[in-house]
């Protein structure tokens, strides 16, 4: 933690900060045309975030993508302010925010929906991972949903209820598949021809990291802020007890988040 709060120490890394959670995924050149700063001086305040976990790179092409990561801070939050006085400061915020936004003329203009990134660390081989994603009775284990696939590209899988009622929440297609490494799918509720939409896509990147590994999810082209709180909530359940189970051997006792398209 002494990497996060030293991190968090400089302005212009909050700044940095601040400007990716106003749109997440910027490249070192769109975050440099907001700072009067060099290219240099940017990359090596970003090379400390990124140590500190606070910022997560992703590769498109030679293009490398940044995105705000909120663990660590969340862990800080856990740690000094959930315990103490959390429902007053909750109060202070709403507060605030409506303020700003009574303060406000005429309606804003929406801002386009980002795309997630989750990063995770588990003590457990990339096989182990690659297995935990792709197993259904594992995955009906800690997601409390079986997937369903042959998993080879091309073919459809479907997130499958295991309550006895053989419901099926999302269905999609596996875009790629490279055991151990990576696994792209899409991901959208059973489709509804009155209102067509584009699926959401999911990327898997499993990575060794010294004697652990390193779990990146990426959730792309989600069709509106809803289905990105929805998400927001689920993945880091979902993966927390991905991990407990490969770590641990058991779940966690709460039961995982059921995300899905639906509950957007």
């Amino acid at each position: 933690m002494d990497s996060v709060f030293k991190a968090l120490a400089d302005p212009t890394r909050r700044l940095l900060l601040d400007r990716l959670r106003e749109q997440n995924g910027q490249t070192l050149r769109e975050l440099c045309e907001h700072l009067d700063m060099a290219r240099q001086s940017a990359t090596q305040h970003l090379d400390v975030l990124v140590r500190a976990d606070l910022v997560t790179v992703v590769r498109r092409g030679r293009e490398r993508l940044h995105y705000l990561n909120p663990v660590p801070i969340h862990e800080i939050e856990e740690r000094w302010i959930s315990g103490f006085d959390r429902p007053r400061l909750q109060a202070i915020s709403v507060i605030r925010n409506q303020a700003e936004e009574y303060a406000m003329t005429g309606a804003p203009t929406p801002a386009p929906v980002p795309t997630y990134v989750y990063v995770t660390y588990i003590r457990a081989s990339a096989e182990q991972v690659w297995q935990a994603l792709t197993d259904a009775d594992l995955t009906a284990r800690y997601w409390g949903h079986a997937n369903l696939s042959d998993w080879r590209p091309g073919s459809a899988w479907e997130h499958r209820r295991v309550d006895g009622s053989d419901a099926v929440d999302v269905v999609g297609k596996v875009i790629a598949a490279e055991p151990p490494t990576r696994l792209v799918i899409t991901f959208e509720d059973t489709p509804d021809p009155a209102s067509p939409r584009e699926p959401s896509v999911v990327t898997f990147l499993v990575e060794p990291h010294h004697d652990i590994v390193r779990l990146t999810v990426t959730h792309e082209n989600l069709p509106n802020a809803e289905m990105l709180d929805g998400i927001s909530r689920g993945w880091p359940a979902v993966l927390a007890n991905l991990k407990s189970l490969l770590e641990t051997g058991d779940v966690l006792p709460q039961a995982p988040w059921e995300m899905s398209p639906a509950h957007s």
